[in-house]
């Protein structure tokens, strides 16, 4: 019999992916399997409970937030942020629905539920309504290649880096609305990660910031980390995060960071970073230029981001969620 049996297809460039990879590579007790159907699809609870009740694992353990219906055995899943529900341009009437219907049922069925913040442990707790000592905050992790040492990357000007997607929680638009207005793109560029939407080149046109702000296309995570160790400064708005792990990596290459002062970003950063209120284009600019300009604001930045991203290692995290695997399967329902 498979002891932990782990739902391996979340591993990818993303949030979830990188915790799920970095578990993966740490838990030896972890018997991963994939398939070609994603664990966001609508019909995997009912297809992965057929699958568990076949294989029948001592404990079924999710990185994300999917979970099996129709099985009556041992599971454990991780909801890493409620931004499903909490971000009106990432829900819909379907994802509602799901999290009603699927989730908060598997939260009150689940050995445990696993998460990453003491925000989102808060959110979680109180939306399901659930005893807050059933979710546990194992937290994120920094590693390599995010460290100070290494390749940087050099394009021949000074940048000010931000990476994360297009989405509408992550505060693009007013990014480059504030990018503008604070005037800093007359000495340094914008380098965004990924590719631009069409919205997004839109907007640049409109506010004539064509050949300030660079997109540098998808990038591997040794190209990630040298893009970072190359920054200025690194900025990061967005309005709403479970962890939120780029302002973490930052951090850990020393690079000086400015974020928002919302959700769980401030319990992460704490005070090794430079903190707006992301709701604010005008905050948002006099951040960019305070940061931009002040060469002992930014010395003082790096070192304190690099002692704060000596807190969260992957190795930490992966010791937690062990130790509550091993609880789970020995039927203790307590974590300490």
């Amino acid at each position: 019999m498979v002891e932990v049996l782990y739902d391996a297809r979340w591993i990818g460039n993303h949030g979830i992916g990188r915790f799920a990879d970095e578990l993966l590579k740490r838990l030896p007790s972890l018997t991963s399997f994939t398939s070609v159907r994603r664990p966001s699809h609508p019909f995997d609870p009912w297809l992965l409970g057929m699958m568990l009740r076949a294989k029948r694992p001592k404990l079924f353990f999710s990185p994300g937030y999917n979970s099996p219906i129709g099985y009556s055995g041992n599971f454990i899943f991780t909801l890493h942020d409620l931004h499903h529900l909490r971000v009106p341009d990432n829900s819909n009437a379907a994802k509602r629905a799901y999290y009603e219907h699927i989730i908060r049922p598997a939260c009150r069925r689940a050995a445990f539920v696993l998460t990453v913040s003491e925000y989102s442990k808060t959110e979680i707790a109180a939306w399901a309504r659930l005893d807050p000592a059933k979710i546990i905050n194992v937290g994120n992790g920094v590693g390599c290649p995010f460290v100070p040492e290494g390749i940087k990357h050099q394009p021949g000007y000074p940048y000010i880096l931000y990476v994360g997607s297009s989405n509408p929680h992550k505060n693009l638009p007013r990014l480059l609305e504030a990018f503008k207005v604070s005037g800093v793109a007359k000495h340094v560029r914008l380098v965004i990660s990924g590719k631009p939407s069409p919205p997004v080149v839109a907007q640049l046109q409109r506010l004539k910031l064509d050949g300030v702000v660079v997109f540098t296309g998808p990038v591997s995570n040794a190209d990630l980390a040298a893009l970072y160790r190359g920054a200025l400064a690194f900025v990061f708005p967005s309005l709403y995060e479970g962890f939120g792990l780029p302002p973490l990596e930052a951090m850990a290459c020393g690079v000086p960071v400015l974020t928002s002062n919302v959700c769980a970003i401030p319990e992460v950063v704490a005070d090794a970073a430079l903190l707006v209120n992301p709701h604010s284009t005008d905050e948002i600019a006099q951040g960019l230029t305070r940061i931009a300009g002040d060469s002992v604001l930014r010395d003082s930045l790096r070192h304190k981001g690099f002692l704060r991203a000596r807190v969260y290692t992957w190795d930490g995290t992966a010791g937690k969620v062990q130790g509550i695997l091993q609880k789970a399967i020995a039927g203790t329902t307590e974590a300490t």
